[in-house]
């Protein structure tokens, strides 16, 4: 079961492409987080999502993007490298996906996370939690209705 809004947001520490350590902590008072969970670099739904995200990321100003995934550092810098992606990119591969567990969008099966989005407030609580099938696009409209809405 994902994360529900209005709860407390799953801690964690990840390392980013560049293998530095990344902790939602990090961002406690100071940012709102949205975290974009998705199944792997390279794919084809995935990228045109992130893309889009690259693309309109003026309107995120204020939100700290964090997109997640179980692939590894190394194949995740060739990805940002080759797309420009100006957020960063963090590796769930080991342990592997314990942190997409947590949010509830592991897919274990597979071993890969779904699509799940979270919009995480300054001091630590979900304010927009959203979970998509596989092979099921995101509207990102909804993304920027939620970030709006932030106080």
């Amino acid at each position: 079961m994902a994360v529900e809004v209005g709860s407390k947001a799953p801690e964690f520490t990840l390392r980013d492409y560049n293998n530095q350590q990344v902790s939602l902590a990090s961002f406690r008072g100071t940012s709102n987080v949205l975290l974009v969970f998705y199944p792997f670099a390279f794919s084809g739904i995935c990228q045109g999502e992130l893309c889009q995200l690259r693309d309109e990321f003026g309107d995120y100003a204020g939100v700290q993007v964090l997109g997640i995934s179980v692939d590894t550092p190394y194949s995740l810098k060739a990805w940002a490298q080759q797309q420009n992606y100006q957020f960063p990119l963090l590796s769930d591969f080991w342990p592997h996906g314990s942190v997409a567990s947590a949010y509830g969008v592991f897919n274990e099966a597979a071993g890969m996370a779904t699509r799940g989005t979270f919009l995480i407030d300054r001091e630590g609580v979900v304010r927009f939690a959203e979970v998509n099938g596989p092979g099921e696009p995101r509207d990102q409209e909804a993304w920027k209705k939620a970030v709006a809405a932030l106080p």
